[in-house]
């Protein structure tokens, strides 16, 4: 069964190739992050959600959560930059200069 023109779902809007550039060197800047976070957490002795939690001023299943998540989501790197902040980490900026940071 085939469904008729106005019964297809709306197309998924394409995102602009600036949007697709931000979007990926947001990606890469919560990868450096989390990255730093999990190295200072680990120098800090600190493996439990609950430490994790108090680590970086938030609850253990969020903090654990925004660590651990593969997808990207819009306000990832606001927040894991707060968390850095909390811990007294800098996550090291990108060495090719050309990239946006």
């Amino acid at each position: 069964m085939s469904l008729s023109p106005d019964q297809m779902p709306p197309a998924k809007p394409k995102i602009s190739p600036e949007e697709h550039r931000h979007r990926a060197a947001d990606r890469l800047r919560t990868i450096r992050l989390r990255m730093a976070i999990g190295r200072e957490l680990d120098e800090r002795g600190i493996s439990t959600p609950a430490e994790i939690g108090v680590a970086l001023g938030m609850p253990p299943a969020e903090a654990t959560g925004l660590l651990n998540r593969k997808q990207w989501r819009e306000g990832d790197v606001a927040r894991l930059e707060a968390a850095a902040a909390h811990l007294g980490v800098r996550a090291p900026e990108p060495a090719n200069s050309d990239w946006p940071s």
